[in-house]
């Protein structure tokens, strides 16, 4: 019997139009920024909860321990942030890239990322419990002890990247493609990967965990 084929995650299609310099401190709580250009800034600390970013590029800036939950970012490039602590918890992130970011310890949880591409960069500790992730794609980057737990994640990619230590405890996928992933190393929720696709030799490396899960004991 013929398997159906895994549903491509949809790419985002950024266009930015011209952008003016951003000439403010910092984000301010529920502000709308459109248009703008945040350069080699210091966001550190910063109070924009509720914001909302559209049509906005943001190069090489400092997010540690800003607090931006229930953010907005639509139709936007992020390329080259870091930071430690960023708190997006309930935010929305659609038609977004993120490029080359490095940081640690963000909080995600409860937001929605609709064609969102990660590209490049270094995430360690990422706090996507119950996420909805949808035409979601990791590129090129390395995601380590990510944390999907309960989160749902429908037509997502994993291409030449590295997964370290993830949680899936109680996730939902549907056509989730872990093939492209380089190390796939999964820490919890084995068991919860109906719905996604991996290559025959993740099979064979994820074989042992499969067997834990079922209480099967290989013995030579």
């Amino acid at each position: 019997m013929a398997t159906s084929a895994v549903r491509e995650a949809r790419l985002p299609q950024v266009t930015l139009p011209e952008l003016r310099p951003f000439d403010g401190a910092g984000l301010e709580p529920d502000g709308d920024y459109d248009g703008v250009r945040f350069e080699g800034l210091d966001l550190s600390g910063t109070d924009g909860g509720g914001a909302t970013l559209l049509d906005v590029g943001m190069y090489r800036c400092a997010l540690d321990e800003a607090r931006l939950a229930r953010l907005r970012v639509i139709d936007s490039v992020l390329e080259g942030v870091w930071g430690v602590g960023t708190d997006l918890a309930g935010g929305e992130l659609r038609d977004v890239e993120l490029r080359e970011a490095r940081l640690g310890g963000v909080q995600l949880h409860g937001a929605r990322l609709n064609r969102v591409l990660v590209r490049g960069g270094k995430i360690d500790y990422l706090n996507l419990r119950q996420a909805r992730l949808t035409d979601v794609t990791f590129e090129g980057c390395v995601l380590t002890e990510p944390d999907f737990g309960g989160a749902s994640l429908e037509r997502v990619a994993f291409r030449d990247c590295e997964l370290r230590r993830a949680e899936f405890h109680q996730a939902r996928f549907k056509n989730v493609d872990l093939r492209g992933a380089t190390e796939l190393d999964i820490a919890t929720g084995v068991g919860n990967l109906a719905g996604a696709v991996v290559s025959s030799g993740q099979l064979m490396e994820l074989a042992p965990a499969f067997a834990a899960q079922l209480g099967v004991r290989v013995e030579d």
